[in-house]
């Protein structure tokens, strides 16, 4: 079975040190005009791991990505507004 990611979100003063985060998963992305790093651990590893970034001096915060937690199964307007007429035309009979 594979592990659940989790997307982290690294925030710094600088980018020099960026490498030094990939001992602690896969950075996907960095930004050098916010300064910022999306950084992809285990979640059962996810607090151990931001207590640690947090602690070097290059970090300004650790942000826990809520992407795993949102609901991504969305229903279609269109199937809804014709449930609805459907409701209205039952009752009028």
């Amino acid at each position: 079975m594979e592990n659940d990611r989790q997307a982290v979100i690294v925030w710094m003063n600088h980018l020099k040190q960026v490498r030094s985060l990939k001992r602690f998963g896969n950075v996907h992305y960095v930004s050098r005009k916010l300064k910022y790093a999306v950084l992809y651990c285990d979640m059962n590893e996810l607090e151990a791991i931001s207590t640690k970034i947090a602690r070097f001096n290059y970090v300004k915060r650790v942000e826990p990505s809520f992407r795993p937690f949102l609901k991504t199964e969305y229903e279609s307007k269109k199937d809804i507004m014709y449930e609805r007429k459907n409701e209205d035309v039952q009752i009028s009979i």
